[in-house]
């Protein structure tokens, strides 16, 4: 999807700070921490929301799950704890349509989030 910010991650055109790759994740810093970790992690296959995900994605989402585990093992969160986020449509406070999980940790995290 020529128009989808992460896409253009995932293919290299637009820039991040990338912390992980695989042949089915990427994961990077978030531009607008909202904690001292936050890192996004994304499937490589562009979809566009959680409600998207069928049958065909069970290799890919366990991939990022098992790389979410790896990051908060590398970031120092696996001890303390940890937030994983995923906001599905306009209404649960999705802003880029493509399948994402926020990493957020590094500090006290409260509920509601704020």
């Amino acid at each position: 999807m020529a128009e989808c910010i992460f896409c253009g991650i995932v293919e290299g055109s637009i820039p991040s700070k990338k912390v992980y790759e695989d042949e089915h994740v990427v994961a990077f810093h978030d531009i607008s921490p909202a904690a001292p970790v936050h890192l996004l992690v994304i499937p490589k296959k562009h979809i566009a929301s959680i409600q998207e995900v069928g049958e065909e994605d069970a290799v890919t989402m366990g991939r990022i799950f098992s790389a979410i585990n790896h990051l908060a093992q590398e970031f120092g969160l696996s001890e303390k704890g940890f937030r994983i986020v995923n906001n599905c449509g306009q209404e649960g406070g999705q802003t880029v349509f493509h399948l994402h999980f926020h990493l957020l940790g590094g500090r006290q995290l409260t509920w509601p989030p704020g």
